[in-house]
């Protein structure tokens, strides 16, 4: 026998049969949509009355206000939804139910209130009275207002509860609403006063509504959602969540009822700086802490992984905290082939993992364990993308 060169040795034994290699990489299991994203009738009823709003926009202010209070109004909407999106981005939303809280602020919300203000004018007339402007205003507005977003969030909340996990949620939605609602409403405010008042009066409206005050709608509604988000956490369904609906949504027409009594009743710009300035660094420390907490629970229920072995401390420290994340995604981009979208993927699929083992713990979703047994797979193959293992 003959070898190729003088360090070839014999093989006499049977080596072991070699697997081709895979086509394509394994196919990993997808979460369930249901219970996480919008109704299909509730979209079409949106298209509806969409074009019911659009239809009496061009009737009362003509397209071109209406298209300069647009852009106006896009604007301080970009602003709001940058800054919900830094206080979603632990736990990112359905982008279908994102779409659906603002499109409910901005359509359905406007619609019901403009709709319900007509049959009360109808009622009790409009004399143009101080009375009737003041309780219109500081009564009418935050009652109707606060009610009609409001339902839109406890729509979420009944119909997408598998990704209504607890109080960051609900502020989210809720905030996602209120930003819709002030867009449309912004639009109204700002075409009626280019029609009214020349680029003067529209600019100081600009002012007031798309620079001192693009968070007041943001605000109320977020004590909605909060309120609703409270009563996930405790694994209430939608009956037993009702009062505490309510309650929120009182909440949220008190401070709305304040913000425009502001206005009517003192210097608006006196109260806005030592009522309504503080009022938003409170709520602004309430989401931070309130994002301490998600992230103290996701470090928990990963650290249960750990403990049995799919997970190492170093992972949890490294998926359940900021300062971890943003050095994993840094050392991801280090990898050949830049591996920041599975670094990603790992850390969305682990935090998802973290808030299912949680609905499972409190008993509210019978699809958790399921959830469980997706997220841990879709993780633990990331996991081995990227660290070989």
């Amino acid at each position: 026998m003959s070898y190729t060169s003088a360090l070839a040795q014999p093989h006499p034994g049977r080596p072991a049969v070699i697997a081709p290699a895979p086509a394509s990489p394994p196919v990993l299991p997808v979460p369930s949509r249901k219970g996480r994203s919008a109704p299909i009738w509730l979209a079409g009823l949106l298209v509806v009355l969409l074009v019911a709003l659009a239809a009496y926009l061009l009737t009362f202010l003509g397209a071109a206000a209406s298209i300069i209070g647009m852009v106006l109004a896009l604007v301080p909407l970009t602003g709001v939804l940058l800054a919900v999106r830094i206080a979603d981005r632990w736990e990112p939303e359905p982008r279908s139910l994102v779409i659906l809280a603002v499109a409910w602020g901005a359509v359905a919300a406007v619609v019901i209130a403009l709709a319900v203000d007509f049959g009360i004018t109808l009622v009790i007339g409009a004399d143009g009275s101080v009375a009737r402007d003041v309780f219109s205003s500081v009564v009418q507005a935050p009652i109707v207002e606060e009610a009609a977003k409001g339902l839109g969030v406890f729509l979420i909340f009944a119909r997408a509860r598998r990704a209504f996990d607890g109080p960051v949620d609900g502020i989210v939605y809720g905030a996602l609403v209120g930003a819709g609602f002030a867009f449309t409403e912004n639009i109204l405010y700002f075409a009626s006063s280019l029609l009214e008042g020349g680029v003067a009066e529209t600019t100081m409206t600009f002012f007031v509504r798309g620079i001192l005050s693009p968070f007041a709608h943001v605000m109320f509604t977020a004590i909605t959602g909060y309120a609703l988000g409270r009563a996930a956490r405790r694994g209430s369904s939608a009956a037993a969540a009702m009062p505490t609906w309510l309650a929120g949504m009182a909440g949220a027409a008190l401070l709305h009822a304040v913000w425009n009594g502001s206005a009517v009743f003192a210097d608006f710009f006196a109260l806005y700086v030592t009522l309504q300035v503080p009022l938003f660094v409170l709520f602004i420390i309430g989401v931070v802490l309130l994002r301490r907490e998600e992230a103290r629970l996701t470090r928990t229920r990963l650290g249960e992984y750990a403990a049995a072995g799919w997970f190492s401390a170093g992972d949890v420290d490294m998926l359940a905290t900021p300062a971890g994340r943003r050095r994993a995604l840094a050392w991801a981009r280090t990898l050949p082939g830049d591996r920041v979208a599975t670094m990603k993927a790992f850390i969305m699929d682990a935090t998802a993992l973290a808030a299912a083992r949680e609905r499972a713990l409190s008993g509210r979703d019978p699809h958790a364990s399921e959830d469980e047994r997706v997220f841990l797979t879709r993780a633990v193959a990331a996991r081995a993308a990227l660290f070989g293992r």
